[in-house]
């Protein structure tokens, strides 16, 4: 197990990965790119596994067909809100430095909260730490971001590794932040990457209808 790979944007994939004792299976990808003038720029190439059990916490949207999940964000929010564990493996397709990531995912991430009013000193102080672990790495093409959520704590452990170098790693513990940081990737119609979401809609859909 393991050894078989499904290509995103010629980038491989592991079809299950196992992070602490579960193995995680691999239920949506997808990239992160934009359009400008005619010309897609691709971004990121995004793996999203999860426990296969997730299904069992999602039975009321069974027969539901996949474009209406997604397009469903409450079906996305159970989503994340599962008790399982939760491990997003996002590779770089186009080169980057790591402090425009950091501040792109600190704009993302307190512009959210302070909608939802729930942007204080703590959340502050979390995301100064995030920009401050990505502000030395420099994202050349197939370095690999890793986002790993477990099932029991509500915090999220961010790895960066980059060839020739060993991962790096750091822990977040604001629970604001980490939910959050699931929303953007995972977040449904809020989701950064809608070929993500499409795809994880798509798997869910034909696992819930066996």
């Amino acid at each position: 197990m393991g050894t078989e790979m499904v290509s995103v944007d010629e980038i491989p994939f592991p079809t299950h990965i196992t992070i602490a004792t579960k193995p995680l299976s691999l239920l949506g990808h997808g990239i992160t790119d934009i359009e400008i003038h005619f010309l897609q720029i691709k971004f990121t190439a995004i793996g999203v596994y999860l426990e296969p059990e997730i299904v069992g916490h999602l039975q009321q949207w069974k027969g539901k067909p996949a474009n209406e999940l997604a397009e469903n964000d409450d079906f996305f929010e159970a989503l994340i809100a599962a008790p399982v564990e939760k491990f997003l493996r996002i590779v770089v397709i186009k080169e980057i430095k790591g402090s425009q990531y950091g501040v792109q995912l600190e704009s993302v991430v307190r512009d959210r909260l302070a909608d939802a009013d729930k942007y204080e000193e703590e959340e502050e102080e979390a995301l100064e730490k995030i920009v401050e672990f990505f502000q030395s790495k420099y994202m050349k093409k197939n370095s690999i971001i890793t986002f790993y959520f477990p099932s029991t704590s509500p915090t999220a452990e961010i790895g960066f590794s980059t060839e020739g170098k060993e991962e790096s790693k750091f822990k977040v513990e604001n629970a604001n932040v980490v939910d959050t940081i699931k929303t953007w990737y995972l977040g449904g119609t809020r989701g950064v990457s809608a070929t993500t979401i499409s795809c994880l809609a798509n798997t869910i859909s034909a696992e819930l209808a066996k």
